[in-house]
């Protein structure tokens, strides 16, 4: 059994495989161990000293405290060090390149943050009387506005919280129009180079799914989507550019012969971000998009808080967006909340309230310091930057597939055979070498994927930086060094440790006298 001042934090993960050592040997370099908030202070002390006034009554009645509130008495010094040193131990889109493939994890303008603190959008709250919200609900018709400009639609539904959220809007979208129709419809064709929650979504729906197979340069086999495809196909659920980090070029023709057929055609727009002021989707056919707000338009995941996933939508199915609809009559902004009361044909609401307030001024000003151009821009350096990473490592690792990407470089782990080297051993080494691993195992179509986005915000020096890791992990790997890969990580404050029992069976509760 392990004391207090000696243990490690292996319990907190099941299986792990931290070793038992003192606290003070885990320090290294200017990063010092750091136990639990319960384990520095005491359930017995507090933070500060103050006598207990005298003839004051609190005025709680029966609601005041009988017990100890069981949080440890801490100093200001202690808790403030205590955060400073666990934010030390987490990787930043502010310390260096995000790798994460299909997550588009790229650098948040600081003038973002700025807006998004403004007293007039921070501060207010949906259930204000609109008329005293007025510069709120302009500012968010105003991003819808360019939002329908840049993927060319003819509405946008402002209230999804994320991409996933936007799927289930987009479908049930396309849902009540074939119901409006007296269409029967029960099946969505889902390409194997489609985002995972796609086939979800279409279940969720009431759907009956139908894989289509991905051809060899990474995009969907028409042959077999055409196989499929017939009198009782609702959709396709496509994500263009696509999990393998590919153009769909047959989508016009995909979604003509969707048409055809009386179907839809749904785009998982989370890979907006390389095609963004290059092509509009609903110039190629597209009838409903999301569009992650934090992702191609900047403030990487959680950055703000919730996420934001607005669906634009096409002639065919705005008359189905969803509650609140945002409308401007003599000058004044006005939602309409409730079907009963408005001739509107919404399948009703997908979430509380409006969207995600601060996602929204943090997209639009974006947009309005980029322009036309930068945004343009924008995509032509992801993809530069993504192929960049492809060409310089080709000779080392082993692409997926042939030719240029888009913007993300995927790689298999080919280049690993007969090393004793696994995908999560690369991984695990990278982070000894100071950076986050990219996207492991996914797309599932490819073995030991490797997916890596390097995205438009960084440098030819960083980007070199980062290549010049990968290939001497690489040539490593194959000169038989396996050791570094084996027992990485090893500079990290954490060891590598048994990842499944600590998703399965995770300890988020401390409970006081609980052992190692």
């Amino acid at each position: 059994m392990l004391t207090k001042t000696d243990k490690t934090h292996a319990s907190e993960f099941p299986g792990g495989g931290e070793e038992l050592m003192p606290r003070t040997e885990q320090h290294k370099g200017l990063s010092q161990e750091e136990p639990l908030l319960f384990e520095t202070g005491s359930l017995e002390t507090t933070g500060v000293d103050l006598r207990e006034p005298e003839g004051v009554q609190d005025g709680l009645g029966d609601l005041k405290r009988e017990g100890p509130i069981g949080l440890p008495g801490l100093s200001e010094p202690q808790a403030l060090r205590h955060y400073v040193r666990l934010s030390q131990k987490n990787y930043a889109i502010d310390l260096g390149l995000y790798p994460l493939g299909s997550c588009t994890m790229k650098h948040n303008p600081r003038l973002n943050e700025k807006m998004a603190r403004l007293p007039g959008f921070a501060d207010i709250h949906p259930l204000q009387p609109q008329k005293t919200v007025q510069g709120a609900l302009e500012l968010i018709d105003q991003l819808g506005h360019w939002l329908t400009e840049l993927t060319g639609m003819s509405a946008v539904a402002m209230s999804p919280r994320a991409g996933a959220h936007g799927e289930l809007c987009g479908m049930l979208a396309i849902r009540a129009a074939l119901e409006n129709k007296g269409s029967d419809k029960r099946v969505v064709l889902v390409p194997e180079s489609a985002h995972g929650t796609n086939p979800a979504t279409a279940i969720q729906c009431g759907y009956e799914v139908r894989s289509i197979a991905c051809d060899q340069k990474g995009r969907v086999d028409l042959s077999d989507f055409r196989d499929k495809l017939d009198a009782d196909v609702a959709a396709i659920m496509i994500t263009n550019p696509n999990t393998c980090g590919m153009f769909e070029q047959d989508i016009a023709t995909i979604a003509s012969e969707i048409h055809a057929c009386g179907g839809f055609v749904y785009c998982d727009g989370a890979n907006f971000n390389a095609i963004v002021g290059k092509v509009r989707p609903g110039d190629l056919g597209v009838d409903a998009m999301h569009i992650n707000l934090h992702k191609t338009f900047s403030t990487p995941h959680g950055g703000g808080g919730p996420g934001s996933g607005p669906v634009v939508l096409s002639q065919a199915l705005a008359p189905y967006a969803p509650l609140p609809l945002l409308i401007k009559e003599e000058g004044t902004y006005r939602l309409i909340e409730r079907t009963n009361a408005d001739d509107v044909d919404a399948f009703g609401r997908i979430a509380a309230f409006h969207g995600q307030m601060g996602m929204f001024v943090r997209a639009l000003a974006y947009i309005l310091s980029h322009g036309a151009d930068g945004l343009a821009q924008v995509a032509e350096d992801a993809v530069l930057n993504a192929n960049y990473v492809l060409t310089s490592l080709k000779d080392v690792m082993t692409p997926a597939f042939r030719g240029t990407c888009m913007h993300e470089a995927l790689f298999d782990d080919r280049f690993l055979e007969g090393t004793g080297v696994t995908t999560l051993d690369f991984a695990k080494a990278m982070i000894d070498r100071g950076y986050h691993p990219m996207t492991m195992y996914f797309p599932l179509i490819v073995n030991g994927a490797m997916l890596i986005e390097p995205t438009e915000t960084e440098s030819k020096e960083s980007l070199d930086q980062f290549i010049d890791t990968l290939r001497s992990l690489a040539i490593a790997a194959k000169e038989g060094d396996i050791q570094q890969f084996v027992d990485a990580p090893v500079a990290a404050p954490r060891s590598r440790l048994d990842e499944t029992q600590a998703a399965r069976k995770p300890i988020l509760r401390w409970t006081q006298g609980a052992g190692a």
